[in-house]
């Protein structure tokens, strides 16, 4: 599962990007009833023209599935259910603030053409003893910073 890049730019104060690192959650054993666990990244940097405050947040969307409740993995029409969390003990789904999801927000004091930078982690969850069928199986998710 790869989630999708956006630069984004708020005019000529300030100018914030956004890259990610995937969470690829590798080889899955429909056999075994452990959880795979694995992590990726989101990264935010933002300079600005001129010193001021700046507030953002990082919303990730809910997928293929439409719905946070359970997001979803495709092959074709076969699925295989994940999640990704904003906490490491995969308890506090990250989305958009609705259906009980929550994001991360911070801020800082830009100052003029110097950028600062914030990493925040997927902690990405597959969940053990999925019967599906064998292949390749992917979805993506938007990131969305708003400033």
């Amino acid at each position: 599962m790869w989630l999708a890049l956006f630069t984004l730019n708020a005019g000529a104060q300030s100018i914030c990007s956004v890259s990610s690192t995937g969470v690829n959650f590798g080889t899955y054993d429909p056999k075994s009833s452990a959880n795979v666990d694995v992590t990726g990244t989101v990264t935010v940097t933002c300079q600005a023209t001129v010193s001021l405050g700046i507030l953002y947040t990082v919303k990730l969307s809910a997928g293929s599935s439409g719905a946070f409740s359970q997001r979803k993995m495709l092959n074709g029409a076969a699925t295989l259910n994940y999640q990704v969390y904003t906490n490491s003990a995969r308890t506090t789904v990250w989305g958009d603030g609705s259906s009980s999801t929550t994001y991360p927000t911070d801020g800082y004091l830009l100052q003029v053409l110097t950028p600062v930078t914030n990493t925040y982690t997927a902690y990405g969850r597959l969940t053990g003893s999925q019967n599906v069928i064998a292949g390749s199986y992917i979805d993506t998710l938007t990131v969305l910073v708003t400033y």
